[in-house]
């Protein structure tokens, strides 16, 4: 790895972040206009020097490095540059920043959570004991142990910790990939993060009527690859699925790229595989518009470069999952009783911001954050829905409605008016909140977005008829959709790091309320509003 030594002046800058932080506090940023804004290098380097300047109070000790890994720039030149840090070059995980700068180079904060500095290299515990650890019946080790800083955990401070990478299946044949922490000096693990990410449930069914497709010429036909959002296709896994043990995945399930002679495809029915194709290549290029006209984002890396869709994997799987490992979504055809196919417009459009996620805060899959990671999947979700205004699938606060069964014995998977509607999701936080399944805790973070673009009580929107509690008992007025979705994706790609939890989203909320619409604004205020009705504050 290279690394940026603290005192150096070398600037290293990369496409995404590939290491884990967390959230924590910072000070607002205006966003006023700007003729000519700095050079991102130029702030990268700013931003290194002012760490320099501030000393222990930002770098906690010596023997730590940082790399910064992105630079955004607002109109009026203020710079939010993204960083990772080592601790005597070993990577620590939740000791990521963002530091916040003025057009000038005055300092605005930074956002982080890393509670002390690291301070110790040595490990007690053997790789092989932490390995043993981490591995059951069910799961194999692959790869070595890695030896890194984990900072992740509920009370942020580094602990020296073997990183164990294991392998095997999820209840429901999912593939599982599962990085477990174990504490070096005393065994004891101390975090698991899955990083095979799921769509909430079961399967999903969605037929969106006769859509338009981009699609490629070869060979005198047509493939189904989007060269107008980055070559992006969908093939067919073949009802196959991955085989993963020991050190490699010695077999994927193939994505088949699909073809078709007249450039018309499948029939509207299960019967034609090409279907459910062209559900999931239509979420996507809904999904990728979505991110492009309404942020400005080019892809899921924001590089420009497509993914792909794998569409009939398994026979009888009730998921899909997004796999940073093969930049790809993969969807089960489900069960037939509970779920149908999984590539509804909101599936798509959940597993494609994963991606996202992956690239910008990299919200660790566990804990409160695992739930920012899944509620900021079904809140781009939903704001998909409505972007692509589509009459067979009207924009709702509904997750998974079209995939849903009569034997499911429930009209969605989830409700964002009302997460506990399912049963097991949150509607508020409390300290048990950490302790749920990520698909349940994000109920919270779904709830605060209800309540912040819709408000408090009853009403109907497309014909779907809501009605929001709060947890206090206050009435919230809603600031509208646009701007509730603009205040979350400010906040997830600019304040979030990768050990962010609720409270961390609140300050991270209003910093971007507050740089989009002002401190103080109606958009601000109910952004604090929202979140007192789901009991954060």
């Amino acid at each position: 790895m290279t690394r940026r030594a603290f005192t150096s002046r070398r600037i290293v800058l990369l496409a995404s972040a590939t290491l884990l932080a967390t959230a924590g506090t910072a000070v607002p940023a205006s966003a006023r206009q700007a003729p000519s804004p700095p050079d991102p290098r130029k702030a990268a380097e700013r931003a290194l020097d002012a760490l320099t300047a501030r000393g222990a109070e930002q770098s906690g000790g010596d023997g730590q490095a940082f790399k910064v890994v992105r630079v955004t720039m607002d109109r009026d030149g203020t710079s939010h540059t993204r960083m990772i840090r080592t601790y005597n070059g070993l990577p620590v995980l939740g000791g990521d920043l963002v530091v916040h700068q003025s057009a000038s180079g005055a300092w605005r904060g930074s956002s982080g959570t890393l509670a002390e500095a690291p301070a110790d290299s040595r490990p007690e515990v053997p790789a092989k004991t932490a390995e043993k650890r981490a591995v059951t019946k069910k799961r194999k080790a692959e790869g070595s142990p890695e030896l890194v800083v984990e900072a992740r955990t509920a009370d942020h401070r580094p602990r020296l910790a073997w990183r164990v990478q294991t392998v095997g299946r999820q209840a429901d044949g999912t593939p599982s990939r599962i990085l477990t922490s174990v504490d070096a000096a005393t065994g004891k693990v101390l975090l698991r993060e899955e990083t095979i990410h799921t769509a909430a449930g079961d399967g999903k069914s969605l037929y969106t009527g006769t859509v338009p497709l981009e699609t490629t010429a070869a060979g005198g036909g047509f493939q189904l690859k989007d060269p107008t959002r980055g070559n992006t296709y969908t093939g067919d896994a073949e009802n196959e699925t991955d085989l993963c043990f020991l050190i490699w995945c010695f077999y994927r399930a193939p994505a088949t790229l699909f073809t078709d002679a007249d450039n018309h495809w499948g029939t509207g029915t299960t019967a034609d595989r090409a279907t459910v194709a062209v559900d999931a290549q239509f979420g996507t290029a809904m999904t990728w518009d979505f991110y492009e006209n309404v942020f400005g984002r080019s892809g899921i890396a924001d590089d420009g470069k497509g993914s792909f869709n794998r569409v009939h994997y398994g026979d009888g799987y009730a998921n899909a999952f997004w796999d940073p490992s093969c930049f790809c979504m993969t969807y089960g055809d489900g069960d037939g009783v509970n779920l149908g196919p999984l590539t509804s417009l909101d599936v798509a459009a959940h597993e494609m911001s994963h991606g996202v996620t992956t690239s910008t805060a990299n919200l660790t899959y566990s804990g409160e954050s695992g739930g920012l990671n899944e509620a900021t999947s079904d809140i781009m979700a939903a704001a998909v829905e409505f972007y692509a205004n589509n009459s067979a699938d009207v924009g709702d606060y509904l997750v998974g409605e079209k995939i849903v069964l009569p034997g499911f014995g429930s009209p969605a998977l989830r409700f964002m008016d009302r997460p506990s509607r399912d049963g097991n999701s949150a509607d508020a936080w409390s300290s048990d909140t950490k302790n749920l399944d990520v698909h349940y805790s994000s109920g919270v973070g779904n709830h605060f977005f209800y309540l912040l673009a819709e408000g408090s009580g009853a009403k109907t929107i497309n014909g779907v008829a809501y009605d929001s509690p709060t947890s206090n008992g206050s009435t919230v007025t809603g600031i509208g959709r646009d701007a509730a979705v603009q205040i979350w994706y400010r906040a997830l790609t600019t304040y979030m790091t990768s050990s962010t939890n609720y409270q961390g989203a609140r300050t991270a909320t209003l910093n971007a309320a507050a740089d989009l619409y002002g401190a103080g604004s109606t958009e601000h205020n109910t952004v604090a509003a929202a979140w007192s009705a789901v009991n954060v504050n």
